[in-house]
């Protein structure tokens, strides 16, 4: 083997061993790609829809109304697998659904990515310090806090999903989306 060939394997080697260091450096701590597996966020993510999730974002802010996250769900769920909901209510506030709608503190929201009315009624309920309540987009068939008897504690947070990158068609950014009336 020439002196040449063993510099190049060597090159190569060290290319390869650094670019998985790097990927693996990424994938732990900054971004990662999920696939979506249920239809709890029907229409906004489908099926086998392919995420990118930021997994630092909330060290330097707080998650925001709206935002899609995924997290670790509550240890009452006895789950290990991590679910994708948009977030609603944050701490502090008074979360209600009654009359085909949300209410924060008495307010209802607008929610354009809705196919369907909320058809049920949760609450008036006071999210704690430190907690969220989520709610998956296919509202009447989304397992979610109305549901769980439990709270999303924000150290459960894995990251906040921002685009949809498979399949190519559907290729966007994912915006929050919600408002008061």
């Amino acid at each position: 083997m020439s002196k040449e060939f063993r510099e190049f394997i060597k090159e190569t080697l060290s290319i390869v061993i650094i670019a998985f260091i790097l990927a693996m450096i990424l994938r732990t701590f900054v971004i990662e790609g999920r696939i979506i597996p249920s239809e709890s966020m029907v229409p906004t993510l489908k099926v086998g829809d392919r995420v990118m999730v930021n997994k630092f974002i909330y060290y330097f802010k707080e998650p925001q109304r709206g935002d899609i996250i995924v997290f670790r769900p509550p240890d009452i769920l006895n789950s290990k697998d991590d679910y994708i909901k948009r977030v609603i209510g944050l701490p502090g506030e008074t979360v209600e659904m009654k009359n085909n709608k949300v209410y924060i503190n008495g307010k209802p929201l607008v929610e354009p990515y809705l196919n369907e009315p909320v058809n049920y009624t949760y609450g008036p309920v006071v999210v704690p310090q430190d907690s969220l309540l989520v709610l998956g987009d296919n509202r009447n068939h989304s397992f979610d806090s109305h549901m769980w008897n439990a709270w999303l504690n924000q150290d459960k947070i894995k990251g906040k999903a921002f685009v949809i990158y498979w399949p190519v068609k559907e290729i966007m950014l994912m915006e929050r989306g919600v408002a008061f009336e």
